[in-house]
């Protein structure tokens, strides 16, 4: 009864996100970290139902309310960036997604690479790492991973052939095709063994599927030879995440950052016309405008997506008291960079379904650890039952 008063209670209570309801300074404190000259404040999250209770505030979550204020603002989108803003989420989802782009998205890299011949100054597990660096343009979803009890087909492994040499200045032409196996040689005069140099070898109904498979730069460095040098070699790649090697990750980057926030407490008109020049001096960018108005100098924050929060405003004399740095905690800027084996947008896409995935998997953890309890329970209870009636 007295739980069911308590419920009763809270569900009665205004939420904290309607706004209004806490006082001006807990508010700040609750949706903002502040920014100081030395080290930020306020920086962890309250999640406890009932921590504003004694103001008369509710706290608890709600997947309604969550679906009301949650949202996201596309800022910046091209073929290998992708800019948005997050907002009305926690701290701990928003890098869930970072660390899901990062290591969790499949894609395709070289992994196995089989030397023939390497008479280049690069020893052959250097040139190994080297080719498994470069991005592979292919969809990773069309294939099967490939473990090492699994034959290599064409549903598990993309076959590229490196097969380069740089010419003697006194060589002839004919002596590089002497027999059928420098057949698919490349001759490089000036030594520079590039990632356009690598041919597909399709396997099975592979050239039907896929029109082509090539890097996704043609420009790529891979080695350089002197005359007389040539390297030889079949590379293999498989299906891998980035969890397991850092060449399977789909990004070059992928960031975020607190959106920031900053305003000016003393009045605007300054009787000193100087003074919003030296704040526009002292932030690295363009964040604070000079407006005239009737007259006088008026310092306003124009572009605070722009600050840095390099804090370096703070430090100029009197300009602490001032201008207040502080960051929106439940706003979030992503900057998600492709390396080109996926759009940027398609690699946010698929993290939202390896998180989704990842819940229903912990949801059904949970109901099979509740029943296997709930059948233990039952158990113990029947035997006890039968020792009480012998």
């Amino acid at each position: 009864r007295c739980c069911f008063r308590a419920k009763a209670l809270f569900m009665s209570l205004p939420h904290v996100n309607d706004g209004g309801v806490l006082p001006e300074h807990v508010e700040k404190q609750r949706m903002s970290v502040e920014v100081g000259p030395d080290a930020p404040r306020y920086t962890q999250t309250v999640e406890y139902a009932g921590a504003y209770f004694s103001s008369g505030a509710d706290n608890s979550f709600s997947i309604e309310r969550f679906k009301r204020d949650f949202s996201i603002e596309i800022e910046t989108l091209n073929e290998d960036e992708l800019v948005f803003d997050m907002i009305g989420i926690d701290a701990a989802v928003a890098n869930a997604f970072r660390r899901i782009m990062l290591s969790e998205v499949p894609t395709m890299a070289i992994e196995k690479v089989f030397v023939l011949n390497n008479t280049s100054m690069i020893e052959d597990e250097v040139l190994a790492h080297r080719l498994g660096l470069i991005p592979i343009n292919v969809d990773a979803s069309g294939f099967n991973e490939h473990t090492g009890e699994d034959d290599a087909d064409e549903h598990n492994v993309i076959a590229f052939r490196l097969q380069v040499k740089c010419p003697r200045p006194d060589e002839p032409v004919a002596e590089a095709y002497e027999n059928d196996e420098q057949l698919d040689q490349i001759e490089v005069p000036d030594g520079r063994v590039l990632s356009c140099h690598l041919q597909w070898i399709p396997q099975g109904d592979q050239d039907q599927v896929y029109p082509s498979i090539v890097p996704v730069h043609d420009d790529i460095l891979i080695a350089k030879l002197r005359p007389g040098q040539e390297i030889a070699l079949e590379a293999w790649c498989t299906k891998g995440i980035g969890k397991t090697h850092a060449k399977w990750s789909p990004v070059a980057t992928a960031s975020y950052r607190l959106m920031p926030e900053l305003t000016i407490e003393l009045p605007e008109h300054s009787s000193d016309p100087q003074e919003p020049l030296r704040a526009k001096v002292a932030v690295p960018v363009s964040v604070f405008d000079q407006p005239v108005a009737a007259g006088v100098n008026q310092a306003c924050v124009a572009r605070p997506r722009s600050c840095t929060m390099r804090r370096d405003c703070l430090r100029e004399p009197g300009w602490a008291e001032q201008v207040k740095n502080s960051r929106i905690r439940d706003h979030f800027i992503f900057s998600v960079e492709s390396t080109g084996v996926l759009a940027p947008e398609e690699i946010f896409q698929m993290s939202v379904k390896i998180l989704m995935q990842k819940a229903a998997d912990l949801s059904q953890l949970l109901r099979d650890a509740m029943l296997n309890q709930a059948t233990k329970a039952s158990k113990q209870t029947r035997t006890r039952s039968k020792r009480a009636s012998r």
